[in-house]
Formats: C-alpha cells, structure tokens, sequence
C-alpha cells in the first residue's frame, strides 16, 4: 500500500492527466461533430459549457451523461478525487449552462438530484457505466448528481 504521500502525488497525476484529455477531447469532439470521443467504454460524452464562478468565462469540458427522457444526467465524480471538478463548483455558482451532443446544442439549468431521484439516477449511471461506485468509494466528500433540464 503506498504511503498517503504517494497517493497524493498519484492522485494529483491523475488530475493533471483528466484534465489534459479533457482539454484534447473538446476541439475533437466539436471537430467531428461528437464520432471522436463522444463515447468512453460505451457510455455517451456531451461537452457541458459552464460560466466560471470566479472568472465568469465560459469553461467547456466533456462529461459522460445519462439520456432521461429530454434532460440529462451528469456526475460530478472527478473520477473519486477529494475536490470536485470545476465545472460542478461552476453548476452550483451557476446553474444555466450549455450542453453539446454531436452537432446539437442545447441549453439547460441545472440542479442537483437529491434523495430517491439521486439514488435512482446513480443506480442508473451505473448501469450504463460501472466506475461511479468505484470513484465513490475512493473519497470522502458527497459526489453531486446534475439533472440538466431543457430551457
């Protein structure tokens, strides 16, 4: 087992590595409409566009979702890192955001899923993608669950 200093230094790694896949998928994905990197390990990826909360700049970043009828599901795991990423903090700062899927674009407000329907909509994602248990177990903080509803 490594030590807690190692695990940070893993840990931070990996967050540097999220991030730089991110920042790649994003001209790609808008490049071919969604058929590179619109998927991982089958579940579906949409490009949500949040307004930073302290830069008020938009921050566009890929994000595997859940179709539920006309909204969607997102969660903010960080793949079970102990902050959450950005563009959750952004969602709760902000809830009005944008969301891309292949060519189409959409606007949504966002809101966080809480007692039975959390607990439905994360049985769901994983179903659809089992790692959500997984980052779940890897941290200490309550990972949020968006429902993106249409504007």
């Amino acid at each position: 087992m490594p030590s807690d200093r190692v695990y940070t230094r893993l840990s931070t790694i990996s967050a540097r590595a999220l991030k730089a896949v991110g920042k790649l998928n994003v001209p790609l994905y808008r490049a071919s409409r969604g058929r590179l990197f619109g998927q991982i390990a089958g579940t579906p990826v949409l490009l949500l566009t949040t307004v930073g909360r302290r830069s008020g700049a938009p921050r566009t970043v890929p994000v595997v979702y859940l179709p539920d009828g006309e909204r969607m599901v997102v969660i903010g795991s960080n793949a079970g890192h102990e902050t959450a990423p950005a563009w959750s903090l952004n969602l709760e700062a902000n809830p009005v955001a944008e969301v891309e899927v292949g060519r189409e674009r959409r606007n949504v407000r966002a809101r966080v899923a809480e007692g039975e329907e959390r607990a439905e909509l994360w049985r769901k994602m994983n179903e659809q993608y089992s790692g959500f248990d997984d980052y779940n177990a890897r941290t200490t903080r309550e990972i949020r669950l968006f429902v993106l509803d249409p504007r």
